[in-house]
């Protein structure tokens, strides 16, 4: 896979100032960023979250899918640790894109979940691959974390490119009326830990 990193630059947020790193993926021509936070080099794993983007959950507050909450914990994880990675992929709706996820909402809208959605639109259920977190990875030297994440797929792509995952650290925020199907789905249809209402 042939990726480029970019830039590098201090980004303050209100947990602690991170550093925000750029990489382009040559091959797929797409952009994705990692957030670090503290020293990265130690023995010790590393708490690290793979976090695909959601303009909906991460940046409009939507409550249909559990997705800014949980990015926000995981930085609020991080910070508390002292340090660690967010790899921000940008693949929004499992991989679908951004238009054809509005077409799922719509498709969810009329009674669909959230895996026959993708399926009627002709992708597959979760469409995103995970083998840019290599070179991110390898970039800062990264071989063994601590996985901020409910998605067992996730885990085992990084076990798959040679990485170590030491412990899976449940990314937990709770369900409310508007995702509680959404995360029976991921539960039950994508092997998710199961969420419960909060």
């Amino acid at each position: 896979m042939s990726v480029e990193f970019v830039a590098a630059a201090r980004l303050p947020t209100r947990w602690g100032e991170f550093t925000i790193h750029g990489f382009r993926d040559l091959e797929a021509d797409k952009e994705h960023v990692a957030l670090a936070l503290g020293d990265l080099t130690l023995d010790e794993a590393l708490p690290c979250r793979i976090h695909s983007e959601c303009l909906t959950g991460d940046s409009m507050f939507s409550l249909r899918c559990d997705c800014g909450p949980q990015l926000e914990l995981a930085m609020k994880h991080i910070a508390s640790e002292g340090r660690g990675l967010v790899l921000y992929l940008r693949q929004e709706g499992r991989g679908i894109g951004l238009l054809n996820k509005l077409k799922a909402y719509a498709l969810q809208d009329s009674g669909a979940d959230t895996v026959e959605a993708n399926v009627q639109l002709g992708f597959e259920p979760d469409s995103r691959e995970y083998r840019i977190c290599k070179p991110m990875l390898d970039h800062f030297a990264v071989r063994k974390v601590k996985l901020l994440t409910n998605n067992p797929g996730k885990v085992q792509a990084l076990r798959d490119m040679g990485i170590e995952v030491s412990e899976v650290v449940p990314v937990h925020t709770g369900a409310n009326p508007h995702n509680e199907s959404y995360l029976l789905v991921k539960a039950e249809k994508l092997g998710h830990l199961r969420q419960v209402r909060s």
